[in-house]
């Protein structure tokens, strides 16, 4: 056992008791990210304000303050060629998708595209969270299916090497 983890949960009795789990600090930055995405998708507002407002925010202590700016600064400077990468697999024009949901589109190609630290089943999981707790009921679903079709642009050798590995491991 791992002395740091004594007399902590683990993940499963946490689950089993209904206790979430600790959010990381790249979670909460990726949540402040949504909110800054979110308030200037809607007012357009310079970015060095938007950036004052989410240092403001409680959870900003505790995020990856680092990771925050630089998906924030990322997605809003990088907005056209993002949106140009996510289009061809959307069933409408970028123009029509919530600001949530193209908020979480942003930052899960933003990290796909810049963050090869972060395995891409990982990118798309945490845009999937973020669209469970702040989109729509099925926004989840939708974001899902853009972001790894996106991935299989983005990073087809990783990709195609994670679909080889799970067809390998099914039996015949």
């Amino acid at each position: 056992m791992n002395p740091n983890q004594k007399n902590r949960p683990s993940s499963a009795s946490q689950a089993a008791a209904g206790t979430p789990r600790p959010k990381s600090a790249r979670r909460r930055s990726r949540e402040l990210a949504l909110q800054g995405l979110y308030e200037w998708l809607i007012s357009r507002a310079d970015v060095g304000v938007i950036m004052a407002h989410m240092r403001e925010q409680d959870d900003h202590g505790r995020c990856d303050s680092a990771h925050l700016d630089a998906l924030l600064q990322g997605c809003i400077s990088q907005v056209a060629e993002l949106d140009g990468v996510i289009a061809p697999h959307l069933d409408r024009v970028v123009a029509q998708l919530s600001p949530v949901e193209h908020a979480v589109l942003l930052i899960g190609t933003y990290e796909l595209r810049h963050c090869v630290e972060v395995p891409y089943r990982v990118a798309i999981n945490e845009a999937v969270e973020l669209a469970k707790a702040f989109g729509g009921t099925d926004g989840h679903k939708y974001v899902n299916g853009v972001l790894d079709k996106a991935a299989a642009t983005l990073r087809p050798a990783e990709v195609a090497a994670q679909r080889a590995a799970r067809s390998a491991s099914r039996p015949s």
